[in-house]
């Protein structure tokens, strides 16, 4: 007589059943928590893969052919490689822990410093400390890599005020960050007092490094010095060592004074020498008046040096364009700024001020424009807004004529037969201190028909002209008429040569300036 099999039989197919059942279970789980929280498992999480948070590596030797060996289970990479023990974490954990011990050996870092690295995604840096012997030390980035990295984002580092007695930001990633200064201002407060803060940077240039410095306002300088790095992308890096302060060090001796200036009285700025340098360094000024401005135009900006062809920018907090006299979107800001200006990938803010109301709607269709409708000028006050009918320039959109101002009552230049209105008028200088800050990185277009030998001035008297980095000026005179061969236009009263006595003035003050046209 056989057994009877169905009984077992359905006995065996319910726990294969739950057993599969179980595995899709854990399966989702783990696709949950890698796929969508985008990070490894928070405490109390119930995962596969994760590291433990009592965890031990041991590093073998300091050569090539060193390996990591986890003690504990290992974090995987997407790709199914153990992320300990690839080569790639072994060339930078031995790079980091040489940097560290170095440090130690300074005196900037001990065993006892309570530590943070920013910005690190994996948290090598952080691995190294530990292995050093500084066991009480953090990563955070914007996704976490437990036990060694928490989440946090740049602007909200989740300390408490004077927390660590060391932070640091290594491979360069500082370079990258959006906006540096709400790091700083994060890093500066979790740090504690006599504390040290250390960078690996891709400065280059002076201006970078200047830039760079001036992001800190409680942190001295203490060392600067270029190292080998350890990846290809960046074979040489500049290593910055700071040290908080108690008071805040603006202005003080030591330090990396910005462009201080005051919104109450007028001043004069102070230029550093590395900005002097860029001067000139910059092309030279036509010194002679050219017979045909327009065909001078075309090929003066071939000769152009712009400053980011020059130096690195990364180390501002905002980017900063500002037209003045803007006219249509494709005068200059399109047909120009757009295309043409160096902006090594950054996002500019773009203020365009224009008087003309035949212009505003097209400004309205423009994202990421902000136009200003009023004319720049030295202050608050109603002015006199005349369209002129020039033969000799044919700088017109769409046919109209070039828009002029003037205060009511004054002088200057007589009524081209134009067309003349009443415009508001407001105070460039100070729109221009209350909106960027000497850590901002501007850059300022003007062709203002006349207006600048007013606004330039003002500028200088109120130290607002040290908040900008690099001008394009087109100087208005009685020039030589393309329509007319033998004769001057009367629409303007001034001669080159006071053109490029404030050209010249310009640059003697260390303001990079080019000859616009």
């Amino acid at each position: 007589m056989e057994p009877p099999m169905g009984k077992s039989g359905s006995l065996r197919n319910t726990l294969v059943r739950s057993l599969v059942f179980g595995v899709l279970i854990i399966v989702f789980r783990f696709a949950y928590v890698i796929t969508i929280t985008g990070e490894s498992c928070n405490v109390g999480d119930f995962c596969f893969f994760s590291l433990p948070e009592t965890f031990n590596f041991v590093v073998a030797g300091t050569g090539p052919g060193a390996s990591a060996i986890a003690a504990n289970d290992v974090v995987r990479a997407t790709n199914g490689v153990d992320l300990y023990t690839s080569k790639d974490w072994i060339k930078a954990v031995n790079f980091y822990s040489s940097v560290f011990q170095e440090l130690i050996s300074e005196g900037h870092l001990s065993p006892d410093s309570k530590s943070l690295c920013v910005e690190t995604p994996s948290g090598q840096d952080v691995y190294s400390l530990k292995q050093v012997g500084v066991k009480d030390s953090v990563g955070i980035f914007k996704k976490a890599t437990r036990p060694l990295v928490i989440k946090a984002l740049p602007n909200r580092v989740p300390f408490g005020d004077s927390t660590f007695d060391f932070v640091f930001s290594g491979g360069g990633r500082f370079d990258k960050v959006s906006r540096p200064l709400e790091l700083t201002s994060e890093i500066e407060r979790t740090l504690k007092p006599e504390g040290f803060a250390v960078f690996h940077i891709g400065a280059k240039d002076t201006y970078s490094f200047n830039s760079f410095l001036e992001l800190f306002n409680s942190c001295k300088l203490i060392k600067s010095h270029d190292i080998d790095g350890f990846f290809s992308s960046m074979p040489r890096v500049r290593e910055v060592v700071l040290k908080k302060e108690v008071e805040i060090l603006l202005g003080r001796v030591g330090v990396a004074k910005p462009k201080s200036i005051n919104k109450d009285s007028a001043n004069k700025c102070w230029v550093p020498d590395h900005k002097q340098e860029l001067v000139r360094n910059a092309e030279r000024l036509i010194t002679e008046e050219p017979l045909k401005p327009w065909i001078t135009l075309k090929r003066n900006i071939k000769k152009i040096k712009y400053l980011p062809s020059m130096v690195d920018i990364s180390f501002k907090n905002r980017y900063v364009y500002v037209d003045v006299g803007a006219r249509s979107y494709g005068s200059s800001i399109g047909s120009w700024f757009k295309k043409q200006y160096p902006k090594q990938n950054k996002t500019f803010e773009v203020y365009a001020i224009e008087a003309d109301k035949a212009f505003h709607e097209e400004y309205s269709l423009k994202k990421r424009i902000r136009l200003l409708p009023y004319a720049a000028w030295v202050r608050n006050e109603t002015l006199k807004f005349e369209i002129n009918r020039d033969p000799g320039k044919n700088g017109s959109d769409n046919g109209r004529g070039m828009g002029r101002i003037q205060p009511f009552g004054g002088g200057g230049g007589g009524n081209n037969g134009g067309d003349v209105n009443e415009i508001q008028g407001f105070d460039f200088a100070n729109w221009l201190k209350n909106t960027v800050s000497e850590r901002d990185y501007v850059v300022m277009k003007m062709d203002v028909e006349g207006t600048e030998f007013e606004l330039i001035p003002r500028l200088f008297e109120t130290g607002a002209i040290c908040l900008v980095d690099e001008v394009f000026l087109e100087c208005h005179y009685s020039r030589w008429q393309r329509c007319c061969p033998g004769q001057r236009s009367s629409k303007y009263e001034k001669t080159y040569e006071q053109c490029l006595e404030l050209f010249t003035s310009l640059r003697q003050s260390g303001v990079l300036v080019h000859q616009w046209w």
